[in-house]
């Protein structure tokens, strides 16, 4: 099995938003900062190929959806469908996609499903060969938002993806079109039903599989959210989050699995540290994956 890391449209969001309550003397220590407050961001996929004989996308980034006046508003950078442009560096197609793992469908993370902005035309959902797997519990979300999130949804995308014939929700923790190869590890704190993929690793110490790869989503977007007390403003519920992010890292660093990041701008991939009071930290990052063999 090869991983790559798909580079997506990137973004600038408001710094502050991006990290809660902490203030920004503390982290514009971590990123560079504009003079309207934002920070760069990326929206990062997975690819994985072969998982169970099929090449499998982790996620599809912000894409290139938005009209320009909503482009500039949500801060989108590029104008075009970057991610299929990464795509095609990597060697596939987005006819090539088997399988579309969404962590969840806020619309920087299944934008990219949907064919570049043309004025006057609906939107078109892309992948046509692809089973697109979504949790069940954020399935019922999706379908009715709660004001605090109705504006991070894409209204179209639901019915999109079930006029599709495709759509697989998920309740456990493995889904028929990936079978044992991909565990998924639930999270309620960024928002209800949030899934956490792991790409098992190849090694097995006392039934538990080591050195994989974790899709980390919005759990933990990039390596200054590994601090454990660092949240978004985005966040359904922090304090739900930092207890989920703590067990998650714990189990992550006992079984040496790799952190996907989904928003870091410059890493990719990190592994996991703690020190000796107990604070989690990123190690041995690599800002890109190219046809990287797991293990």
């Amino acid at each position: 099995m090869k991983l790559w890391s798909i580079e997506g449209n990137t973004q600038k969001l408001d710094g502050g938003a991006m990290f809660g309550n902490a203030p920004r003397a503390l982290w514009e220590r971590w990123v560079r900062v504009d003079e309207r407050n934002r920070i760069d961001l990326a929206c990062r996929a997975l690819l994985a190929s072969p998982i169970n004989g099929k090449t499998v996308l982790f996620d599809t980034g912000i894409g290139a959806f938005f009209p320009p006046q909503l482009r500039e508003r949500y801060g989108v950078v590029e104008d075009h469908h970057a991610l299929l442009e990464s795509l095609a560096k990597a060697g596939f197609g987005h006819e090539d996609i088997d399988v579309v793992v969404l962590s969840h469908l806020h619309f920087d993370h299944v934008g990219g499903l949907l064919a570049a902005w043309e004025d006057g035309q609906p939107l078109r959902l892309l992948f046509p060969n692809a089973t697109f797997v979504v949790g069940a519990k954020h399935w019922q979300r999706a379908r009715r938002p709660h004001p605090r999130d109705r504006a991070s949804f894409i209204p179209e995308v639901p019915g999109l993806l079930e006029a599709s014939g495709r759509l697989e929700l998920v309740e456990g923790d493995f889904c028929k079109a990936l079978g044992p190869a991909v565990r998924f590890h639930h999270s309620d704190g960024h928002t209800p039903g949030l899934l956490l993929a792991e790409v098992l690793g190849p090694r097995l110490v006392d039934g538990a599989a080591h050195g994989g790869v974790v899709f980390c989503a919005d759990l933990i977007p990039g390596i200054p959210w590994v601090h454990v007390p660092i949240t978004m403003g985005y966040d359904r519920c922090a304090e739900e989050l930092i207890d989920e992010k703590t067990a998650f890292l714990e189990d992550m660093l006992a079984r040496e699995v790799g952190l996907f990041f989904t928003h870091d701008a410059g890493h990719a991939l990190a592994r996991v540290a703690k020190d000796e009071k107990g604070r989690f930290s990123a190690v041995n990052a690599q800002a890109e994956l190219r046809a990287m063999a797991l293990g």
